[in-house]
């Protein structure tokens, strides 16, 4: 691999110098930032990765094999990203928070559109906001102009799960990806001193000094005189007892402050060890932190469990935290992380978000040299490699597998890529068992979408749901946008002048768009039908022919026309329609229900799988009007 490129300059912005194989450019990107903010804020004004998050994620996508990449001595082995023989690019948006702010849409549409001027082929985008219009989304309006330009963009969903409707990131032309676990573990037991355990999991290279058993305290009980009872239960800092907590194991609940501040708080009150425990929402989810003291992050039953031994025993129970270690072929996994935000879509319904799920807890990946592995001030430790866990690490995953589809299939639209990473997706997990949330209760699209990403499926998908600038223009239109709006998502493609569209005369529905997947949000309960158009093209070898199969959505009958689709030859495109209708007296009001289509050819080869996402309405209420902008 060559330093040198014929698309990306070798310089970074404000002509700093680059030196290296693998990344051929880096730019920042500040003037939105420092327009709010004002200069004093920034530290420092450069493409130097400062946290750590852009070297993790870029990384991810496209690192070199490393071999003996670790963390503290756990999950050794080689390294390598998703493409890992593609040149990078780094284009730094975000900054020093401020008032909750870091990344500002002037900063991220500026350096989408130098990404597309440099030529790149594939965008990775691990940061997001809440869910807004489309038109007032930088991230939407950068990947449109994207889009538009051959640039597959993928996008975290964001990690303000397990609650409905929090994904972010939701433009059709977007991969959303969410975030499930993987088949590697990093246990670490609570042992009671009657040989008892708890398995939970940890990545702290401290260890427990002597081979003894010590007091284990509930941080409630803890609590200093001057904290309230959730201060000391969430271990927030100063809020624990020093004389209470000195030389002891401390049980603090997970929430709100880092998970790695409550060891902080633990040590610097004199405790000697962490259990966290899960709260509710978090379920099953384990993450393994580098923590700084020895420390096991375990499950919400579990620690229920255990909180009611420590208030049975007060101060009798005694426990050991053992040296965490590398297990591999750990089951069940995957299963969705709880933290990965959910859909619905709450901007358009009629789209299912996210997209797909790829690994995104405890990911262990290259780091930078000026943080420590929590990220946090009072971490002065240093590494080469971290793990972390976010849908800012899942999307990454898939970037580079779209890097991977565009070198294999080079005329393929992003659109097209997106469709093969989703329609060959898996639901299932190792023990061939549906997927999980964190709470071993079933997943649903609404968690992973089309399902966990499979990549060496998606590079012979056998066919692809393809759409364009004029189908997804279409959709700008069926939301009630004007081409005065729309030419917010054009600008620069004429001369640099906003260019104009013309919606058509009847606007298109937004479940229409040629996606590979299906929502139908306002199905009448009366049993009218509603028919949705969808259109595959056979990307296969050769001519082909596919038959439908459908799993019906609970309560809600689907028909498809025609049931075979059969191509002379590739790059044949052929149309069909799926009719749903509520089943009379079997559903339950404005909830979603879930069923699958699945075309697959005779051979049994390629299996086109794509979600089905209904919700019955009273047909009496008023559904909700497109958003129609003056």
């Amino acid at each position: 691999m060559n330093c040198a490129h014929d698309r990306i300059s070798q310089r970074s912005e404000h002509g700093q110098h680059v030196v290296c194989r693998k990344l051929i450019g880096a730019r920042f990107f500040n003037k939105g930032y420092l327009a709010t903010v004002g200069q004093e804020q920034v530290n420092p004004a450069s493409t130097r990765d400062t946290d750590g998050h852009g070297t993790h994620t870029l990384s991810t996508a496209a690192g070199r094999f490393v071999p003996g990449a670790n963390l503290f001595g756990f999950g050794n082995g080689t390294a390598k990203g998703g493409a890992p023989r593609a040149h990078a690019a780094a284009y730094k948006v975000c900054w020093r928070p401020v008032n909750g702010s870091e990344c500002f849409d002037a900063d991220i549409i500026a350096a989408f559109d130098a990404a597309i001027h440099d030529g790149v082929h594939v965008l990775s985008v691990s940061l997001g906001g809440s869910p807004a219009e489309y038109f007032r989304d930088g991230v939407a309006i950068g990947s449109f102009h994207a889009a538009r330009h051959g640039v597959t963009v993928v996008c975290s969903a964001g990690n303000s799960g397990p609650a409905a409707g929090t994904v972010s990131n939701t433009a059709p032309w977007l991969l959303t990806v969410g975030a499930s676990t993987v088949d590697r573990e990093f246990p670490a037991y609570l042992v009671f001193d009657n040989k008892k355990r708890i398995k939970g999991q940890s990545l702290s290279p401290a260890r427990l000094p002597g081979n003894k058993y010590y007091q284990l305290i509930s941080s409630e009980e803890a609590k200093g005189a001057n904290a309230t009872a959730t201060q000391a239960k969430l271990c927030i800092e100063g809020a624990l007892d020093k004389a209470k907590v000195k030389g002891k194991i401390v049980v603090c609940i997970r929430g709100k402050n880092a998970r790695v501040e409550k060891g902080e708080a633990v040590r610097r009150a004199g405790g000697v060890g962490l259990v966290l425990v899960n709260d509710e929402a978090s379920g099953n989810e384990m993450i393994a932190d580098a923590h700084v003291l020895p420390a096991a992050h375990i499950t919400y039953s579990d620690g229920v469990a255990l909180l009611a031994y420590l208030n049975s025993t007060r101060s009798s129970a005694s426990g050991y935290i053992t040296a965490p270690y590398t297990a591999l072929d750990t089951k069940p996994a995957p299963f969705m992380a709880a933290f990965s935000s959910q859909g619905p879509n709450t901007v358009t319904p009629q789209i299912l978000k996210p997209d797909i799920t790829a690994p995104g807890v405890s990911i262990l990946a290259a780091f930078t040299g000026l943080a420590g592995p929590t990220g946090l001030a009072f971490d002065e430790r240093r590494v080469l490699f971290n793990a972390e866990s976010g849908t800012s690490m899942s999307c990454p995953h898939v970037a580079g597998i779209a890097g991977l589809l565009k070198a294999l299939h080079p005329d393929w639209s992003p659109a097209a890529i997106k469709s093969a990473i989703m329609t060959t997706a898996r639901v299932q997990d190792n023990m061939r068992r549906p997927m999980s949330n964190s709470s071993f209760l079933r997943a649903t699209p609404f968690g992973y979408g089309a399902g966990h990403v499979q990549p060496n499926r998606a590079a012979d998908p056998g066919l692809v749901y393809d759409a364009g600038a004029t189908d997804y223009l279409g959709f700008l239109c069926a939301l009630g946008y004007n081409s005065s709006v729309i030419a917010t998502f054009m600008a620069g493609d004429d001369g640099g002048r906003q260019a104009q569209y013309a919606c058509p005369a009847t606007a298109p529905r937004p479940e229409d768009l040629n996606y590979p997947s299906v929502a139908v949000p306002h199905l009448s309960a009366t049993g009218a039908a509603h028919a949705v158009t969808r259109r595959v093209r056979n990307v296969g070898a050769g001519a082909a022919a596919y038959d439908a199969r459908v799993h019906e959505p609970r309560g809600v009958a689907v028909d498809v026309r025609p049931r075979r689709l059969e191509f002379a030859a590739p790059g044949e495109e052929k149309q069909f329609t799926v009719t749903f209708r509520a089943k009379a007296g079997f559903f339950l009001p404005g909830e979603y229900v879930f069923g699958r289509l699945i075309w697959s050819d005779g051979a049994g080869r390629h299996r086109v799988r794509s979600p089905l996402v209904v919700r019955v309405v009273d047909s009496k209420k008023k559904k909700k009007k497109p958003l129609s902008i003056a």
